[in-house]
């Protein structure tokens, strides 16, 4: 057997073994280390995989050598390798990014717990990406959500116990109606490999039978995926969690770990159900919907909010937004720009958080707009950090979020009503997005005295971490933004693998 077919297992074994070590460390550093070191040597197992998927097509990986019902299965493809790949990025960074917030928000003996946390995160974002078998899917959707919830109550104020405990609300909520959907599935169809779903529900709605079963299957695992990730109206937990957690939290919680839930989504459209059952469900409609209203009312509660933290967490539901409007638009087109999205909001959000750290940090940890007047001249680099973010999610050219609307006009090209509404929706919402985003740029750059005595000026020097992981999430932007072809191509490959 191939090497390269154990390294999507060895991922998550490994990434839960990092896990149980963390607990015997007791030095705050030591875990860091472990936790960057987990991450890079994912990161080569996925780029090694995605590599060999590219020249030599998907694979699957029996766990334990035993067949279904009894054993496991894994599947690698172009798709899950490069969404691997990214995450494992974008993980790194945050936790490296943001640790000096890390060790002045959350109390030192807690800071191990903090990198078990994410470590289990790694583990159940590579699960989720590589399962071949829907159940397992739905244990690590409740590790990644108990470790999610770890990671924002960690930084105890009150606030951040209120938003963790709406967050375990709203995530038991769609982990209960996505369990439901898949013991329908089970009791419909007799699977729990992805594949052998697949044939089933295919043979079951060409006879007719059991239409109206697999319809509620088919809602009740998107509507549980949906109020998981934010979907719109089920985003009202965003500000709170996104608001008040630690920079790397907000980063990892806005840029992956819905992201996580999503992909699987996507997975399981295509894998279980079958593009032609969930585009004939009418499901995709209500989706689509639901993903314009998330474009559009995100924005304006965006417009409406005083503080940065907020503003960004709203400003997440509208993207998320983008991502359900194109899962309904087409399963060819309009997922394409829909993974796109996937991977241009995993970039930009953790970003603006980051910055938003330490634009606080430069303003006397204020983060109302008033306060932070001038920010963006005390802390140049988080300054160019947000703005760079922000002209990505208005959609400049050159930046990765100009690609994504792009993708998704040329997918709404052809679809009679939904092309009318998809162009005029992405027009109001970027209009909206302009505003909110160029009134903050503009108030972090407006001249400002030293009138409040917490106002400091922070050099390079000072933010070695954080300088790094801005200068990489930019590079990643502005690369991709410039050469997006060969993500494309790559992302419409693993499509037409699954």
């Amino acid at each position: 057997m191939n090497l390269v077919f154990n390294f999507p297992a060895f991922t998550v074994l490994i990434s839960l073994l990092c896990s149980g070590i963390g607990f015997a460390i007791n030095d705050k550093r030591k875990a860091r280390v472990l936790s960057t070191c987990l991450f890079c040597a994912c990161f080569v197992m996925n780029l090694c995989t995605l590599i060999y998927c590219v020249k030599n097509g998907p694979f699957t990986y029996m766990m334990g050598h035993y067949p279904a019902p009894w054993g496991n299965e894994i599947r690698a493809g172009v798709g899950e390798a490069l969404i691997a790949c990214f995450f494992n990025v974008i993980i790194a960074l945050c936790v490296n990014g943001g640790y000096s917030e890390l060790l002045n928000d959350v109390d030192e003996r807690k800071i191990k717990l903090y990198f078990v946390m994410v470590n289990l995160i790694n583990a159940s974002l590579m699960a989720l990406v590589y399962t071949n078998d829907i159940f397992t899917g739905y244990v690590f959707i409740e590790i990644c959500t108990i470790a999610s919830a770890g990671i924002l109550m960690i930084h105890e104020i009150g606030r951040t116990m209120l938003a963790a405990t709406r967050y375990m609300i709203f995530s038991l909520l769609g982990s209960g109606l996505f369990l439901i959907g898949v013991i329908l599935l089970y009791d419909i169809t007799g699977h729990l490999l992805m594949p052998n779903i697949l044939e089933a529900v295919g043979t079951l709605w060409a006879s007719g039978e059991y239409h109206l079963p697999l319809l509620v299957v088919i809602c009740l695992i998107s509507m549980g995926i949906a109020i998981k990730s934010g979907m719109f109206p089920f985003h009202f937990w965003m500000p709170d969690t996104y608001g008040v957690a630690t920079p790397s939290s907000s980063g990892i919680l806005s840029g992956i770990i819905s992201k996580g839930y999503i992909f699987l989504l996507i997975k399981i459209i295509f894998r279980c159900f079958g593009t032609d059952v969930f585009y004939a469900s009418g499901i995709n409609d209500v989706l689509f919907v639901c993903g314009v209203c998330g474009m559009i009312f995100g924005s304006i509660d965006a417009i409406k909010e005083n503080n940065i933290n907020r503003m960004t967490a709203f400003s997440s539901a509208a993207q998320i937004g983008y991502i359900y409007m194109g899962i309904g638009l087409s399963p060819t087109l309009g997922v394409t720009a829909a993974v796109f999205h996937i991977l241009t909001h995993a970039v930009t959000k953790p970003l603006l958080f980051l910055a938003n750290g330490k634009l606080a940090l430069a303003s006397g940890r204020e983060k109302k707009f008033l306060g932070l007047r001038g920010a963006g001249l005390r802390n140049r680099v988080a300054g160019v950090a947000f703005t760079f973010g922000a002209l990505s999610m208005v959609g400049i050219p050159g930046f990765m979020g100009f690609i994504s609307k792009l993708l998704f006009a040329q997918a709404a090209v052809g679809g009679s009503l939904h092309m009318a509404v998809t162009i005029i929706a992405l027009a109001v919402s970027t209009i909206l997005n302009t505003m909110y985003f160029l009134r903050t740029v503009i108030t972090l750059f407006t001249a400002e005295g030293w009138d409040n005595p917490g106002n400091v000026r922070v050099f390079i020097r000072q933010q070695p971490g954080f300088a790094v992981a801005a200068i990489c999430f930019m590079a990643i932007n502005v690369v991709i933004g410039m050469h997006s072809q060969p993500i494309i191509t790559l992302i419409e490959r693993g499509l037409a693998a699954l």
